[in-house]
């Protein structure tokens, strides 16, 4: 496998989750990760980019402290600067109609925690390398 630099935006509030996504990145990819813990501060992030450096993959939580993982998801997707940027929904919540919402609103997979180290890089190198 050729590995790329991906450039990533992982919306997580939970800090030690944050960290093992950060870690399980940093030991299995070249990326330049971004983080934000929250929504707003995501779309903030997302709103002072230009188009050449907005993130290739978004990595999101469906809980969030201010405007939920699928609120969020919905504004990406409704988006015309953003639409195609592939989000992975990585949560808690295996709740059916979070999963259906998820997939309803074009997230590309949905990963419930915790994620193992193989399941996050498989999907990765589905949506990159195949």
């Amino acid at each position: 496998m050729d590995i790329q630099k991906i450039r990533i935006l992982l919306v997580e509030d939970n800090m030690v989750d944050a960290a093992v996504t950060r870690r399980v990145l940093g030991h299995n990819l070249i990326n330049d990760l971004i983080t934000a813990a929250s929504g707003k501060e995501a779309l903030t992030i997302l709103q002072g980019l230009g188009k050449a450096d907005l993130p290739q993959l978004i990595l999101l939580d469906i809980n969030l402290p201010d405007i939920s993982g699928i609120d969020f998801l919905r504004r990406i997707k409704n988006d015309k600067d953003l639409h195609e940027i592939p989000v992975v929904i990585l949560t808690m919540s295996n709740e059916d109609q979070d999963i259906q919402k998820s997939y309803d609103l074009g997230a590309s997979n949905y990963l419930v925690k915790p994620i193992s180290n193989e399941a996050l890089m498989l999907v990765i190198e589905k949506l990159f390398y195949s």
